[in-house]
């Protein structure tokens, strides 16, 4: 059963935080260099202040700076012009979210925070993704409604150049991958746990020199966090062996890419909403009107979790990326694979978003996911037939009649403006200002080769 997650948090907190803060920098004298603190922006970096140790109780109290602009930034690390955030003046404080703060393995000396950012006058930022995630778990926490989800982090690690040479051989899942790679594997794994991330399972993934990472499920804003977390230590072991991780989802032309695939179960009164009722698969009533409203949504979720010209290099039929608006029971093809175990035990049954990737900022994406599933709660609905097989697959019955998903940023942008749910959710200010950000997104691929589009995208985190 999840956790309750505090709500937004205010200028009152500061004051616990700042006396947390003096008890963490006299416990971590002389093991420490200084603390990481995190955001993620609109084009899906992420973005950091460093404060030494003995700052960390000032910052704790008071914020670092952070300019308002960042968010307009692109991913080419220009400022769009028709950002509303393109102005010099303004300025934010980013406080460290010390609930969460860890000592890092790698890059050792370090530690890690999330950050939220608040307005100078204390008020938190309307643009603030943390923020927005916490409202919509607070929000649906009211109503008695909350949710485990988890990130599956896919990455290819490469050589360290600009262009990608896979670091290893080997098949996917093969022995012979893992073989080659079992020291950096290892590292990876060490890491990860020393960092507080509960590792369930890593394995070779099907691309070239490709791996991925499940860990265990907990609250929204959690699994926000951890995937950011999980993305900064991988990369600082892919560097201490003298390699790059790429978390693209697009890495190569004409080849798979990485997902970042959303697992997620919906919980009431104690029970879990995809299992346990009368429905398909044993879905709840509740728990179908859910995944109804998360199916119907697609469209428009996808400028959220698939926010970047390279996902649509990814999401394409036959490549178990979920690429047509379709659920069903274990389908990897399916937008909503549902993963419901056999059994008497229901705390495992989810469904897992498989149109997502690692370009998507994971505050936003877990805070829609959760606004979507509370509209969805308080409106019955059905799901349509579920879907078995390849639509794509020559011969499948609805090889001419399945619906793709939108297959560019732009068709994704207009249906997120069309979504009332995710339209109230989000608020003008920060629907704006996202919009743009993808809009800027558009504009720099417009044009572009795909290995031109591949490569702008290939080493950002």
């Amino acid at each position: 059963m999840p956790r309750l997650f505090s709500p937004v948090r205010s200028v009152a907190d500061r004051a616990a935080d700042g006396k947390q803060a003096d008890d963490l920098q006299r416990r971590l004298a002389g093991q420490l260099t200084g603390v990481a603190i995190t955001f993620v922006d609109h084009s899906g970096a992420g973005r950091i202040k460093v404060v030494p140790l003995e700052a960390l109780a000032r910052a704790a109290r008071t914020g670092v700076g952070f300019s308002p602009v960042i968010d307009a930034f692109t991913s080419d690390g220009g400022i769009d012009p028709a950002s509303p955030l393109d102005r010099p003046d303004g300025d934010l404080r980013m406080v460290p979210d010390l609930e969460q703060l860890v000592v890092l393995r790698d890059p050792a000396g370090w530690a890690w925070a999330p950050g939220d950012r608040f307005t100078q006058d204390g008020a938190v930022y309307p643009n603030c993704q943390r923020s927005f995630a916490r409202r919509q778990v607070a929000a649906a926490q009211r109503a008695g409604l909350s949710a485990l989800m988890a990130f599956e982090i896919e990455w290819m690690v490469g050589r360290d150049a600009d262009d990608f040479v896979p670091a290893f051989g080997g098949t996917g899942y093969g022995v012979s991958r893992f073989v080659a790679a079992a020291d950096y594997t290892r590292d990876v794994v060490d890491s990860l746990t020393a960092a507080g991330v509960a590792v369930e399972q890593i394995h070779p993934e099907y691309g070239p020199a490709q791996f991925e990472v499940s860990v265990a499920a907990e609250d929204p804003v959690s699994a926000a966090d951890t995937c950011v977390l999980a993305k900064l230590v991988i990369s600082a072991v892919s560097a201490r062996h003298g390699l790059r991780a790429s978390f693209s989802p697009a890495v190569l032309t004409d080849n798979v890419g990485n997902g970042g695939h959303l697992h997620v179960s919906f919980w009431q009164d104690g029970g879990n909403l995809l299992a346990g009722g009368a429905g398909r698969h044993g879905l709840t009533s509740q728990g179908e009107s859910i995944l109804a409203a998360l199916l119907a949504s697609l469209p428009a979720l996808l400028a959220i979790g698939a926010p970047t010209p390279a996902s649509y290099l990814r999401l394409q039929p036959s490549r178990w990326a979920g690429a047509y608006q379709v659920w069903g029971l274990e389908n990897r093809e399916a937008a909503l694979r549902l993963i419901a175990p056999p059994g008497t035990s229901t705390s495992n049954a989810n469904v897992e978003i498989k149109c997502f990737d690692l370009s998507a900022n994971p505050y936003l994406v877990t805070g829609a996911v959760m606004a979507l599933a509370l509209a969805g709660a308080g409106h019955p609905a059905s799901l349509p037939a579920e879907v078995s097989g390849d639509p794509a697959a020559p011969g499948h019955p609805l090889a001419d009649s399945a619906v793709r998903l939108p297959a560019s940023l732009a068709d994704t942008v207009e249906a997120l403006e069309r979504s009332e749910e995710l339209r109230d959710a989000l608020g003008a200010e920060l629907l704006g200002s996202y919009t743009a950000a993808r809009r800027a997104a558009i504009t720099l691929a417009a044009g572009q080769h795909d290995e031109q589009v591949i490569a702008d995208a290939r080493w950002l985190i």
